[in-house]
């Protein structure tokens, strides 16, 4: 079993209304839910939001913007990290004058 991803490795999948590159998964030894990987906010505008019925973490690594927990919406820039409890709706756009924002992100069961 390969333990390890390195992202230039790594297809791109899901492309709307984000690029999302999936770095480790049941495949690579994830249980349980765990999973992380890296996408790539290029919208302006928020897309709908996503929900899951685990918790998620974010890492901003690159790019300026706002993301939106719940009801509450803050700013992010690289090095910003926040967390979405199970259930919640979230989501992600850039500001007008940014590189896309990119972010790490992991799932993980409750």
């Amino acid at each position: 079993m390969k333990y390890y991803e390195r992202l230039k490795d790594i297809p791109a999948g899901k492309a709307e209304p984000y690029i999302t590159h999936y770095m480790l998964k049941e495949e690579n030894g994830c249980v349980a839910g765990c999973s992380a990987g890296i996408s790539i906010h290029t919208k302006t505008e928020y897309p709908a939001p996503g929900n899951h019925a685990d918790q998620e973490g974010f890492l901003v690594l690159e790019g300026t913007g706002w993301a939106k927990v719940g009801s509450q919406e803050f700013k992010i820039e690289p090095e910003t990290s926040f967390i979405v409890p199970a259930n919640m709706p979230h989501t992600i756009k850039k500001d007008i004058d940014s590189i896309p924002v990119k972010v790490f992100w992991f799932h993980a069961a409750i």
